[in-house]
């Protein structure tokens, strides 16, 4: 049976105390001559600082919870790469969990992060209850939301200017002629949904126009897919639809074409996200851009300030972005496509 390395042998090997062994590994200060004996020593040993053990003397685990609650919708796998690669050049590990929206499942994984002693909780499209809010603040553990707002939570949170984003959209296709304008919208449970819609909202009546239809899509591509077939069925049928992400407005385009319309000849679709599908020219969406570099750094420097003490009270953070104009909807009159 193989033993393991300790910190005091490397320390023996590389002639130093195990104080310094510690302090290079932890990332505290060591000279760049120590740091070099000891990870020398460290790799002829083949010892690996035990970061759980560590965790447990020194209160830190540098090890952030990213919770999401589903990936099939392709913002967040590139989002997350973000998120992850940004948190590691800070040095900190990311432990991932999916879960489904439940509070259940949510509670669950909580508590499992809080067994692995994160430093922090960034929880993507995911909602934390107050009573998860409280126990996280309890023991410490910030956490900050990520692409979905949760007014009177308490928490931080890091989203794109959804209202703004929504009208934009709603705002070209106005502009592009368009008078009969369906919304499938996003989960109405969530203040992103909720949010793009008030802004699609807002900008019809601000044009004195009357919405066709307002469909909630649930952020899902099949009922997306479901609520377009209905939409386009009849003789009465919208000119334009604005669709409450990109994912849904992929389903919405698939499902017009096996009916027999073009886009934007027929119909115009803008969808919300502008993910890298978005501009393949099997799709070429017309769609609002979530700035996700800025969200990500955004996160990143709001988790670091409450990790370390910087800010106590939460923040509110939406970032808004454009709308990137492709041949899935007629642009502006006047404007050349």
């Amino acid at each position: 049976m193989t033993t393991r390395a300790t910190s005091l042998q490397v320390a023996l090997r590389a002639g130093v105390s195990q104080s310094a062994v510690s302090r290079v590994f932890s990332g505290a200060s060591a000279s760049p001559a120590t740091a070099e004996k000891v990870r020398k020593a460290a790799a002829e040993l083949g010892y690996r600082p035990n970061v759980l053990a560590r965790a447990m003397i020194t209160g830190k685990s540098r090890i952030i919870g990213l919770v999401v609650a589903y990936l099939d919708n392709q913002f967040y796998p590139e989002a997350l790469e973000r998120l992850s690669n940004a948190l590691q050049a800070e040095g900190y590990h990311v432990l991932l969990f999916t879960i489904p929206n439940s509070t259940d499942s949510i509670q669950g994984v909580v508590q499992d992060l809080m067994d692995y002693q994160v430093d922090g909780i960034i929880a993507a499209s995911v909602s934390i209850s107050s009573g998860l809010a409280e126990m996280c603040h309890s023991a410490g553990i910030p956490v900050v939301l990520f692409n979905r707002g949760q007014p009177d939570s308490g928490l931080s949170s890091v989203t794109s200017a959804n209202i703004k984003g929504g009208a934009l959209a709603t705002h070209a296709l106005i502009n592009a002629g368009h008078t009969r304008i369906a919304h499938i919208a996003g989960w109405q449970g969530s203040l992103t949904g909720r949010d793009r819609k008030q802004g699609f909202e807002d900008a019809m009546d601000q044009a004195g126009l009357v919405p066709f239809a307002i469909i909630d899509g649930m952020f899902k591509r099949d009922i997306a897919a479901a609520s377009a077939r209905q939409l386009m069925q009849g003789d009465a049928r919208p000119d334009a639809i604005f669709v409450g992400n990109d994912h849904m407005a992929f389903a919405v385009m698939d499902t017009v074409r096996t009916m027999g319309f073009s886009a934007p000849d027929e119909l115009s679709i803008i969808g919300y996200d502008d993910v890298p599908l978005a501009a393949w020219a099997a799709y070429d969406l017309t769609t609002v851009r979530q700035p996700v570099n800025r969200m990500v750094e955004a996160t990143v420097d709001t988790m670091l300030a409450l990790i370390n003490g910087r800010d106590t009270y939460s923040q509110t953070i939406e970032i808004e972005g454009p709308l990137i104009q492709r041949s899935s909807s007629k642009p502006p009159k006047g404007q050349l496509q």
